[in-house]
């Protein structure tokens, strides 16, 4: 899909806020409320905006450990691994990759031993995995949800 500049300027309003109203929208871009709804709608059909989600600080519900994984798939086990790491509750992204690791995780735990829980009842024990790297998440430095539109 093609998008034009009122695209681009209504996909940052909501990237800023994604429940800032169609109304005030139509306001900052100087159009009307009908066609700024038409816009996201068409915007919503073809994928562009796939959800609007209220961002959670994983530390105040309880989910004080992060860690990345990188797992080297044994061949042939590719789907049904994916497949199944899909269903491990503390696995939150899943990433197929290129280099050291076919695959790199992003899970939560609540702590050191729910971590070590996870990945060795959930994700190692599944097994399929020639080797794996887990590199626990001491802080956070930057972590930007909005992603850059480019004016074309």
């Amino acid at each position: 899909m093609e998008l034009d500049d009122t695209d681009r300027a209504i996909l940052r309003i909501l990237q800023e806020d994604a429940r800032t109203p169609f109304s005030e929208i139509a306001r900052r871009i100087d159009m009307s409320s009908a066609t700024v709804h038409d816009r996201v709608g068409r915007l919503e059909e073809a994928g562009v905006i796939e959800g609007y989600h209220a961002k959670l600080n994983p530390r105040e519900i309880g989910l004080g450990t992060s860690a990345f994984v990188g797992l080297r798939v044994q061949q042939g086990h590719e789907e049904e691994t994916l497949e199944r790491l899909r269903e491990i509750e503390g696995v939150r992204e899943v990433h197929l990759t290129t280099g050291e690791w076919d695959v790199l995780l992003r899970v939560y735990a609540a702590d050191t031993d729910e971590l070590r829980e996870l990945m060795f009842e959930g994700i190692a024990g599944m097994g399929g995995f020639a080797r794996s790297q887990t590199m626990v998440v001491l802080g956070t430095d930057y972590d930007d949800p909005v992603l850059p539109l480019k004016d074309e």
